[in-house]
C-alpha cells in the first residue's frame, strides 16, 4: 500500500454538511473519552460518500481535528485501507481482484475488458465520468473467481466477454445482476452440487 498517494489536485476546504455532522458527533460519542479517534474509519467512509467517492487532504484535517489526531495519523488509514479511494472516481467504480485464484481463472481478461472500455490507466476515470477501475487485493469469493466488486455488489464467475457486458449495463443504466454469471449455486461446483444428491425417504 506504499504506493498509494492522494491525488495531486486537492481542494481548498472541506465541511460535512449538517445532516453529516450530527451523525458524525453520534458515531464519536459511542467511544470513552481518550478513544475518539477510534471513529476514524467511519467518518472516513462518510465523508468519502459525501464528496462522491473520494477522500482528500482537507477532509483528512477536518476529520482529524475532530478526533484530536495529527492530520498524518487519518493519512495513514486512508492509504492503508483501499475501501478509501485516493482520486476522483467514475459514477461506478469496478474493483478487480488480480490475487492469485482470480489470476489463476483469468481475472488478465477482466482487467483487459477495463482497459479497452473504461480507460487504460487504473484509478482513472472515463471520458464520459461514468467509470473508473481499480485493481484491489482479494475479495473474499476465491471460489467463484475471477470477482469485481462494483459498490455493495460483488459479481463472480466473470471472464472477458461477461466482463464487457457488465461495463456496458454499468454505462448505460441498465439493471445487472450480482452474483455469479454462470448461473453456480452459492459455491456449488460448476454444473450444481455433485454429493448429497440423493433424497432420503
Amino acid at each position: 500500500m506504499s504506493t498509494r498517494r492522494l491525488a495531486p489536485n486537492q481542494p481548498a476546504t472541506f465541511a460535512f454538511t449538517a445532516e453529516n455532522m450530527a451523525w458524525a458527533k453520534q458515531q464519536i460519542a459511542k467511544y470513552p473519552s481518550g478513544k475518539q479517534a477510534s471513529a476514524v474509519v467511519p467518518l472516513l467512509w462518510r465523508a468519502q460518500e459525501q464528496n462522491g467517492g473520494h477522500v482528500t487532504e482537507p477532509m483528512m484535517r477536518v476529520i482529524g481535528e475532530m478526533l484530536g489526531m495529527s492530520p498524518i495519523r487519518v493519512l495513514e488509514i486512508a492509504t492503508f485501507y483501499t475501501m478509501f479511494n485516493l482520486k476522483p472516481v467514475g459514477q461506478h467504480l469496478l474493483q478487480v481482484c488480480t490475487t492469485t485464484p482470480c489470476w489463476l481463472r483469468g481475472s488478465d481478461q477482466v482487467v483487459a475488458a477495463c482497459k479497452r472500455h473504461i480507460h487504460p490507466q487504473a484509478e482513472t476515470v472515463s471520458a464520459d465520468g461514468k467509470l473508473s477501475w481499480m485493481e484491489v487485493e482479494c475479495l473474499g469469493a476465491c471460489v467463484n473467481a475471477p470477482i469485481v466488486q462494483v459498490g455493495d455488489d460483488f459479481y463472480e464467475d466473470l471472464d472477458g466477454a461477461r466482463a464487457e457486458a457488465l461495463i456496458n449495463d454499468l454505462r448505460n443504466g441498465r439493471p445487472t445482476k450480482p452474483g455469479s454469471q454462470i448461473g453456480r449455486q452459492t459455491s456449488a461446483p460448476e454444473g450444481g452440487p455433485t454429493t448429497l444428491k440423493e433424497v432420503k425417504s
